[in-house]
């Protein structure tokens, strides 16, 4: 028998989303670029965060970085109870490049990888990473230049045919630079979705990242239309910004986490 209490309950739950459960926030780590590692990683203790995506830029393919860096911050980041869930590689242009990220991710222990590629390449990410049982997620970007992957639909476009393998990485603050609806952008890429970075921006047509809900990303109506799809990765927290940024993040956790 329903009683008043559980009817309400469930008109409630039904409001909230069909496939609607909490959401999994982590921070990608160029956030704390100016850091060293092991700042960086006191950092993310005291933040309680479990979870991140490695995109700091000595650890991208154009650094041409060395394995033992990796295996370093592999330790570190295991000591403190932290799990690399995604490896941001930037641009893959060719097989070489495509090998050190597959190598590259196995010694994080990430089974995601972040970027971006166009052309015949593709289809060689596409087929190693469906061999290695990893995902890839095509990292969408504002430059003052064009850019190959801007809207929902060069990303979307690259994406067609292709295996679960292959998704998308959808950057919320980049979305909203590129001028475009980023809650739209979520319902569009909904089922590819592999990762989400979550940054807010100033205006369009610029990349100066503000705090969390203080910009034009619609960052609470992201949260909930996350929810409402069913998103089960990882959220992100991403700030670009130079100098310290400690108290900054503080607060975007704070103020994300009750966004979940």
């Amino acid at each position: 028998m329903m009683t008043r209490r559980t009817f309400t309950a469930a008109i409630a739950a039904a409001v909230v989303a069909p496939g609607a459960g909490k959401l999994k926030l982590g921070i990608g780590t160029y956030t704390y670029h100016s850091l060293s590692i092991d700042d960086m990683i006191m950092q993310l203790k005291r933040l309680e965060i479990r979870e991140i995506e490695m995109s700091r830029g000595e650890f991208m393919l154009f650094s041409k970085p060395a394995p033992e860096r990796f295996q370093s911050v592999r330790s570190k980041l295991n000591s403190a109870g932290i799990g690399c869930v995604s490896y941001y590689t930037a641009t893959i242009k060719d097989d070489a490049d495509l090998e050190n990220a597959i190598r590259f991710a196995a010694l994080l222990g990430a089974r995601h990888v972040t970027g971006d590629a166009t052309g015949d390449i593709l289809n060689r990410i596409e087929e190693r990473f469906t061999k290695e049982s990893l995902t890839f997620g095509i990292h969408n970007h504002y430059f003052k230049q064009k850019f190959a992957y801007e809207s929902p639909e060069d990303v979307l476009h690259a994406l067609a045919g292709r295996s679960k393998t292959m998704g998308a990485t959808l950057d919320i603050g980049h979305i909203a630079s590129c001028g475009y609806d980023t809650v739209d952008a979520v319902r569009k890429l909904a089922p590819h979705l592999k990762m989400v970075h979550l940054k807010d921006v100033e205006a369009s047509g610029g990349e100066v990242n503000v705090l969390l809900g203080k910009g034009i990303a619609r960052i609470p109506e992201v949260m909930n239309e996350l929810r409402r799809v069913g998103y089960p990765g990882l959220v992100a927290i991403e700030y670009e910004h130079e100098g310290p940024v400690e108290e900054d993040v503080r607060l975007e956790v704070k103020y994300a986490r009750k966004l979940l």
